[in-house]
């Protein structure tokens, strides 16, 4: 009997903690031909939403108006819900969510839930305490990697709606060892220009895109079915907590109309005082050159017929190493991650080692195939910028034949 009361009385304090939430943050729900939109008065920092992985994506936005507000892909739940994910609803008094494709009758209109916080504590049995993960969500490739004031930031290819692919944003996560992670906010968010896929972050320290000294000037392609792939660029001066994207983005498209143009990495080039990129066109990689890493030139072509073939290039990189630790005697190592075409299946990194005068790499063993991992799960290999003698790189622990 004692123990019943105290279950009454328990669930009596829940009651009254529900009551006293739902006053304070009303949701409503209305159908509108084939959009259904839910307006939140005093919303909470988050609508939860219910999601079934197997179910097909329903197009979400958080519309304020702006020219900015994006549809977000999310698999929400019909008849059964995996798990939960978070969706902001803004600092204003109300927000309005609209979604395209949700039938009347899905459960997640039931389910969807407001909340202030969203609990991301490790329950996965298999999660890796190591190797970094994001707290929750799909994760690819490593981007943008570098080291600034003490930190290590770690950008990578992340959808913060489900754990399957899409909705390419860059999450981020700094360190100051490599080793223990923080996780924060995405740094630079999918829009409705497209996807935010791979590429790079430099150290501006002379201001040479006049975007401040020592800002963050991160390149990276954008995606979209409407159009080619491109490449834009973003700038932080917050230490890469937060970006401003360009407003005469595109800086770079492809001369030839070519649709896979990807991945950009950009260094600098001291006997040539400039930024070069390369970035992978198909089925070779492209370097081209800048003085403010707005305006690109075409300098010359590598990789065609060159390694394994035929096969995708994606997230080139370029950068020195000393011959047995002899800096009298630098070389260029050009990696090249191929998608299909390994050797053991699906995705891998090759590697090519020559010399650059600035115009063309050079590598006599070109049409050799050398593997930097023999392991299936290594792909995406990519490099920090700014870590001066140091080459420091992190590959995506996976393989596209089954992430």
């Amino acid at each position: 009997m004692r123990t019943s009361n105290i279950m009454k009385a328990a669930c009596l304090m829940l009651m009254a903690t529900v009551a006293t939430t739902a006053t304070a943050q009303k949701m409503n729900i209305e159908h509108k031909g084939d959009t259904t939109i839910i307006r939140v008065d005093n919303p909470t920092k988050y609508i939860l939403l219910p999601i079934q992985e197997e179910k097909d994506e329903a197009q979400v936005l958080l519309d304020t108006g702006s020219k900015d507000d994006t549809w977000m892909d999310v698999r929400l739940a019909q008849n059964g819900a995996d798990y939960f994910v978070p969706f902001a609803l803004g600092h204003g008094k109300t927000a309005t969510v609209k979604i395209l494709g949700l039938a009347k009758g899905a459960l997640a209109l039931n389910l969807m839930k407001l909340s202030d916080t969203f609990d991301t504590t490790n329950t996965d049995y298999y999660r890796p305490s190591y190797h970094f993960t994001p707290l929750y969500g799909w994760m690819n490739d490593p981007n943008g990697m570098v080291y600034k004031d003490g930190e290590y930031h770690l950008y990578f290819q992340y959808n913060p709606y489900g754990s399957k692919w899409g909705n390419m944003h860059w999450g981020h996560a700094v360190s100051k060892d490599l080793v223990h992670w923080e996780n924060l906010d995405p740094a630079i968010a999918r829009d409705p220009v497209g996807h935010i896929f791979s590429g790079s972050s430099v150290v501006d320290k002379k201001n040479t895109a006049g975007f401040g000294k020592d800002a963050i000037i991160a390149i990276y392609t954008n995606n979209s079915v409407n159009h080619d792939e491109v490449q834009c660029l973003a700038y932080s001066n917050d230490n890469g907590r937060t970006f401003t994207k360009y407003e005469g983005n595109p800086v770079l498209t492809p001369f030839d109309g070519l649709k896979d143009f990807r991945d950009p990495k950009v260094f600098w080039y001291e006997k040539g005082k400039c930024w070069y990129m390369i970035v992978s066109a198909d089925k070779e990689t492209r370097f081209y050159k800048s003085k403010n890493l707005k305006k690109w030139d075409y300098v010359s072509a590598f990789g065609k017929g060159m390694g394994q073939q035929p096969c995708q290039y994606e997230c080139p990189d370029f950068f020195q190493l000393p011959v047995n630790g002899d800096k009298n005697n630098m070389k260029w190592v050009m990696t090249m991650n191929i998608n299909p075409g390994c050797w053991f299946g699906g995705s891998a990194t090759e590697y090519f080692v020559g010399d650059f005068d600035g115009k063309q790499f050079t590598c006599p063993d070109a049409k050799d195939v050398k593997w930097m991992d023999w392991g299936k799960d290594h792909y995406a290999t990519v490099t920090f910028s700014n870590t001066g003698d140091r080459v420091l790189a992190i590959t995506w622990m996976s393989n596209w034949q089954y992430a």
